[in-house]
């Protein structure tokens, strides 16, 4: 039998957007078998009998049925959690990635614009570019801060829809000045555009901007479950004034959480103190691999503010193979921006992951 052709037909080529063929897809790393510390999940499973409990409880659920009106107990159980200001509503999606490109669905207005820290979370571009948004990059500082001045200064020239500040950012971990942000959100709201802090590694940050959303209109915060513990249940919610959230909420799919999807959330929810007390030692181990690394011969590694550490290598591609080849995955993000020439992403895992880590990266230098 003759194996199909991997080139795609250009009668059917026509039919795809030019841009689109040009992109590449988000590459996931095949991780069977490595100790797998490459996308700052968290490395904690749940206690054996709330995996028991956990299965009855999905067990008995309705599949048959499309998602009900349960899924507003899991609103109001984030809001809850977050501490949603009186006034604001909240939306979730299918992770925070739906989110994202929900947000800049409902912005596609003409001469719309995206604009965000450099490097960043490459969903933010992708997202912009896959709706034919453009997309404004602003470098940070070679110290991984917001160039306040850069930044001003874009925002003034483009006045972009959407503005995303990470808080913490990703891949760099780092909390960026309070000060600086409130200038940003202030420039952004003096030319009608909206802000969205992403604050998806909030629950090792120490901090959140949840207390000041009320001081403005066009803030929104967005969050997921996915670092909380649950990246395989893939909740993202974002939260805001209840008539900005009710207008973006409009181009959100039917029933886009699953029942299963829901019900894990909320049982997560009910359990919260289990994943409080998981963060914490990821919080506690981050500063063990933190001094560990800093330690290593020509290995500079960033303060982080998240369950991730940047470093620089002197040769990030020999040091990634070599990793690899000792069954440890981390994230080569050398390639990604000018300002990450030969550093790595390591996501902070359990004790014994962490001196696997540390051994085989000794090994890989």
């Amino acid at each position: 039998m003759t194996a199909p052709d991997s080139t795609l037909d250009p009668k059917l080529k026509k039919l795809i957007r030019q841009d689109v063929q040009s992109m590449h897809a988000y590459a996931i790393q095949e991780s069977s078998g490595m100790v797998k510390l490459d996308a700052m999940e968290n490395p904690h499973r749940l206690p054996a009998g709330l995996q028991a409990e956990l299965g009855q409880r999905l067990g008995a659920l309705a599949l048959n049925r499309y998602p009900d009106g349960r899924v507003n107990d899991l609103r109001r159980a984030l809001a809850d959690y977050a501490q949603m200001p009186e006034g604001f509503d909240i939306m979730l999606g299918n992770g925070s990635d739906e989110l994202i490109a929900l947000l800049a669905l409902a912005c596609d207005v003409p001469g719309g614009s995206v604009l965000a820290p450099l490097p960043g979370f490459v969903m933010y571009a992708m997202s912009a570019q896959l709706q034919g948004l453009k997309f404004i990059g602003v470098d940070l500082t070679p110290d991984f801060e917001l160039d306040e001045a850069a930044m001003l200064a874009a925002i003034a020239e483009h006045k972009p829809s959407i503005t995303y500040l990470a808080y913490p950012n990703n891949p760099t971990a780092k909390l960026w000045d309070d000060a600086v942000i409130e200038n940003i959100i202030n420039a952004v709201g003096g030319q009608g555009g909206l802000v969205v802090i992403d604050e998806a590694y909030q629950p090792f940050a120490g901090k959140s901007y949840a207390g000041r959303m009320q001081r403005h209109s066009h803030v929104l915060l967005m969050r997921t479950l996915s670092k909380f513990g649950l990246a395989g249940v893939r909740i993202g919610y974002m939260m805001g004034p209840k008539a900005l959230i009710a207008e973006i909420d409009k181009v959100r799919p039917p029933y886009n959480i699953s029942v299963l999807n829901y019900e894990c959330a909320l049982f997560a929810l009910e359990h919260q103190e289990v994943f409080a007390a998981q963060a914490q030692d990821v919080v506690a181990q981050r500063a063990v691999l933190f001094d560990a690394l800093s330690a290593l011969p020509g290995v500079k590694a960033w303060r982080s503010d998240a369950n991730m550490i940047l470093i620089r290598v002197p040769d990030a591609a020999r040091a990634f193979e070599g990793l690899r080849n000792r069954k440890v995955l981390v994230k080569n993000v050398s390639k990604m921006h000018p300002l990450l020439t030969n550093c790595l992403r390591l996501t902070v895992g359990t004790a014994e992951e962490n001196a696997q880590l540390l051994a085989a990266l000794e090994q890989s230098l």
